[in-house]
């Protein structure tokens, strides 16, 4: 496919090396000279010096028929002007990276739909995302970054004594706003159906707003579980988002930050979070903090190093898990000899990302349901004259192997009812079995063509 890729900075570069690797055909552009010499020796790539926010240096990119543009230099304002020209003169679907994270909020201000940019991405969040799934594995599967972010896909395991058990689906009385989209019975993975009945043992995928899901998940347990402690040193972006996620019934959070000022701003927007104006890079301080008694540290500074002797100190101190955020890829290597228990590097989340949306027809982007899983997370745009759009959701003849959990209608996210009907321009989050995904895009198209 073709791609086009504005900005050569560090994440621009790793995603074109990333492309060019499976193939695509890449064009990079870059306002500095010596960088593009650099991306043309260094890369198999169209490099072109140029503002990316200029409409003739985009036609140089050859943009009317480019399959994706990525627009990540380090400027919020012209990631989204390049993005949303990038759309409008061709490109079938367009990214912009963010950093603040106002751009995100749809409280203030709907920025994605006004300029008409398929996904606002914030390598921040993302990472904060990865961390989140790692911590509360088992008791997540993802905590993706779909629906605009306003659902979650939670996995719950069914206990003994739990009040559901042996009951169909559809006698649970689940809340609207929750849906089961999948079940685990022995390991094999399925899509749930009304008719499922779990039993002790099984897994179950909720879909949901987090506060929705917490509210049910004591239905499929003997109790509710004991809060884990986690402390996040550092506070920037990537701690405020790892933070956000994980707030709620199960964790008691506590951020270290060493600014003052952010830490005012972390307590402003934190609800159930306990922040700390304190620096994690010393070991006083996290004796202080009792890391040692907490059971996952989560290194977060701006600093591979600092985040290794953080994470290194709070072993020894006697945190159960350690995390950290890891940009240079050759320290990969040595994070598990020195006892780093789980590491997330942004260059990878985001070339995940990217290779996601690389799609055609309908389909926007597509990731596994989790690592080895037959289901796929699909997000579908429904097209004028889609057969999706003839009748009601329970009146659709898709495939039994799909289930529609989300629905996004203008700056609106719901979890579906069988009485909801598609529209022209909506976006669908939907789980699919692989073997039904060709079949499941064919309702969504208009010329009945797959896309996948």
């Amino acid at each position: 496919m073709q791609v086009v890729i504005l900005g050569a900075g560090t994440v621009g570069t790793s995603i074109a090396d990333e492309l060019c690797h499976h193939g695509h055909s890449v064009a990079v552009v870059d306002h500095d000279p010596e960088v593009i010499r650099r991306a043309n020796d260094e890369l198999d790539v169209r490099a072109i010096t140029g503002s990316a926010a200029q409409s003739s240096v985009l036609f140089q990119t050859g943009i009317l028929g480019a399959d994706l543009c990525l627009a990540v230099t380090g400027s919020d304002e012209v990631n989204m002007i390049a993005a949303s020209m990038a759309k409008a003169m061709g490109a079938r679907r367009s990214v912009a990276r963010v950093y603040a994270p106002v751009f995100r909020d749809l409280s203030t201000f709907d920025y994605q739909r006004h300029f008409q940019i398929d996904r606002l991405m914030s390598l921040e969040h993302l990472s904060a995302m990865e961390l989140a799934r790692g911590i509360r594995n088992p008791g997540s599967i993802a905590v993706e970054n779909f629906a605009r972010g306003e659902l979650e896909m939670q996995e719950v395991a069914v206990e003994e004594k739990a009040p559901v058990l042996d009951l169909p689906l559809k006698d649970m009385q689940l809340p609207p706003g929750v849906r089961v989209g999948s079940i685990c019975h022995e390991d094999a993975m399925s899509i749930a159906t009304a008719e499922d009945r779990v039993v002790a043992g099984d897994r179950l995928t909720l879909i949901g707003t987090r506060e929705d899901i917490d509210d049910v998940k004591e239905r499929f347990g003997s109790g509710s579980p004991a809060k884990q402690g986690v402390v996040i040193g550092g506070g920037g972006e990537t701690g405020y988002h790892l933070a956000r996620a994980l707030e709620g019934r199960r964790f008691a959070v506590v951020l270290m930050e060493r600014d003052r000022q952010r830490c005012e701003f972390l307590a402003t927007h934190l609800k159930h979070t306990t922040v700390v104006h304190s620096d994690s890079r010393r070991r006083a301080n996290l004796e202080e903090e009792r890391v040692g008694s907490a059971d996952v540290f989560v290194a977060c500074a701006g600093d591979d190093e600092n985040n290794i002797m953080a994470c290194v100190e709070a072993k020894e101190l006697g945190a159960g898990r350690t995390a950290s955020i890891i940009s240079r890829p050759d320290y990969a290597n040595v994070m598990e000899k020195l006892g780093i228990d789980h590491t997330v590097s942004p260059r990878k989340v985001v070339a995940q990302q990217v290779l996601g949306f690389l799609n055609s027809g309908a389909l926007i982007s597509r990731a596994p349901l989790s690592s080895g899983a037959t289901i796929e997370i699909l997000e579908i745009e429904v097209l004028p004259g889609a057969p999706a759009t003839e009748h009601v959701l329970a009146g659709l003849s898709l495939p039994p192997q799909c289930l529609i959990g989300a629905v996004i209608h203008e700056n609106f996210v719901r979890v579906p009812g069988a009485d909801d009907r598609l529209c022209p321009g909506d976006t669908v989050v939907a789980l699919v079995e692989k073997s039904a995904i060709d079949a499941t895009l064919k309702m969504f198209s208009t010329n009945g063509g797959g896309g996948a």
